[in-house]
């Protein structure tokens, strides 16, 4: 492979498979470590019983609805500053990334405290009751403390996407996952090997994840302070500039507003399968793990492929663009296809990994009806994060929206009311209401693709004002 004096020109000159494959393995790693924070706890979780198992899948909604905010400023700033590095205006990406981490920063404490204190009426409107009640509100509670250190984490997090660096970005996930993995058993049992242990149960799970969260959010600062960066931060000497705060808020509204429906529309989601019996979560939340693990390698091509699309524009390589999404498809079809098989394949084994009590028959038998409803549908759930990730790097934001909105509020949702109440599907509605609503949406964004206007309309629109 040809040396390149930077990661920009990398980006922008070698041949695109080379040029997935290297940005999207670090992020496919780092996906996969982050989705052990919610496995490690789910498995430790689930020796206790289905419900406490059940209250970490019931409660994230709800945290996501909050954290889209963090996750939509931070996809704003990976365009805007992807764009800019492309076009070598370093000193203009630098003034952008300052102003994202202190947007960021308020947004993390506001909302921390907002959120901690709504949450027994949130779990009320979802339909929580009892013990079921208790775990979820100790759970949700004690993640809204973490929310500044994700928040934080978020904004270093782009700042380094949009330069390529997703390397670091994976140690520093590394090692907090594995902080999280070494404290969860000590944290949720009385005694594990042989060791005197905390006995907390689900809280403990919860304090185990806010401690690396924390590690998380040092380990960023402490990486884009002494790493080889193009762009750093410089908060001492920070000016506030209202056309930097607009062109964030520009870009970021649209998939702030996608996120945020989709969190919406996930709590709602949530709340009617909870009426279907806390078994029925129990097995939603099992298999949901079991693709979200699946599809972290389209998700990580996905997330290059917004550095990728966002610089080759700001370069002007507008063939490289469509050719990057063509050869984003083809991977996550490869990675989604084999992860499915195995799935198909080992099915029983994976349930009784999180659910192997003899009394938990019932989850098992119904999460293996959902698993046959999901596997043919996990590659489109590949295509949806490389479609998000194309549309983010055009900074055609509302897209991803229209993508995050349409799939839950138009098709999902409006499906499982109508079979809850007008037919005798039982809980196979909701199976089929979601794997109807994978397909549908992946024909939508083909159709926005297509039409060319996200093109068109961004040369026309230019870059970041001055």
């Amino acid at each position: 492979m040809k040396k390149y004096k930077t990661r920009s020109e990398f980006i922008v000159k070698e041949n695109l498979y080379q040029v997935l494959w290297t940005l999207s393995l670090p992020l496919m790693l780092n996906n996969f470590i982050q989705t052990l924070y919610n496995l490690v706890d789910a498995f430790w979780l689930g020796q206790l019983g289905h419900e406490q198992f059940a209250a970490t899948s019931f409660v994230w909604p709800v945290l996501y609805l909050f954290i889209s905010i963090g996750m939509g400023t931070s996809i704003a700033g990976t365009s805007i500053l992807a764009r800019l590095i492309g076009g070598r205006d370093i000193e203009r990406a630098e003034e952008v990334a300052s102003h994202l981490m202190v947007l960021s920063l308020i947004f993390a404490f506001v909302f921390s405290v907002i959120g901690y204190n709504l949450t027994p009426a949130i779990l009320n409107f979802m339909g929580a009751k009892g013990n079921f009640f208790q775990f979820s509100k100790i759970y949700l509670q004690i993640d809204f403390l973490s929310f500044p250190f994700v928040m934080v984490f978020f904004a270093l997090q782009s700042i380094l996407a949009a330069q390529g660096n997703n390397k670091a970005i994976t140690m520093a996930n590394t090692l907090a996952a594995l902080t999280n993995v070494v404290l969860d058993p000590f944290f949720i049992f009385d005694e594990f090997m042989g060791v005197k242990g905390l006995g907390m149960g689900v809280a403990g799970a919860a304090y185990a994840t806010l401690l690396s969260k924390v590690l998380l959010a040092v380990l960023g600062f402490v990486i884009l302070r002494k790493g080889k960066m193009e762009i750093r931060l410089h908060l001492r000497n920070f000016k506030a500039k209202a056309n930097i705060f607009h062109e964030i808020f520009r870009v970021a509204l649209p998939s702030t507003l996608g996120q945020m429906g989709s969190s919406f529309g996930f709590i709602i989601l949530n709340a009617a399968i909870a009426s279907y019996g806390t078994i029925t979560l129990a097995a939603f939340a099992m298999i949901n793990r079991a693709t979200a693990l699946i599809i972290q390698p389209a998700m990580g091509i996905g997330g290059s492929l917004a550095a990728i699309v966002g610089q080759n524009l700001g370069a002007g390589a507008f063939s490289r663009v469509k050719e990057s999404l063509k050869k984003a498809i083809l991977l996550s079809l490869l990675f989604t296809g084999m992860g499915g098989l195995l799935l198909l394949i080992f099915d029983k084994e994976f349930i009784h990994l999180f659910i192997s009590r003899s009394g938990e028959q019932g989850v098992i038998k119904e999460a293996l009806v959902y698993l046959w409803f999901s596997i043919p549908t996990i590659p489109l759930m590949g295509f949806f994060s490389v479609f998000q990730g194309f549309f983010q790097g055009t900074g055609y934001t509302k897209y991803s929206m229209y993508m995050d909105v349409g799939r839950l509020w138009l098709i999902r949702l409006p499906m499982i009311y109508l079979f809850k109440n007008y037919t005798q599907l039982g809980s196979q509605g909701i199976w089929f209401s979601m794997t109807f609503s994978n397909v549908a949406v992946i024909l939508y964004a083909w159709w926005l693709y297509r039409g060319g206007k996200w093109s068109s309309n961004y040369k026309k629109r230019g870059d970041i004002p001055s």
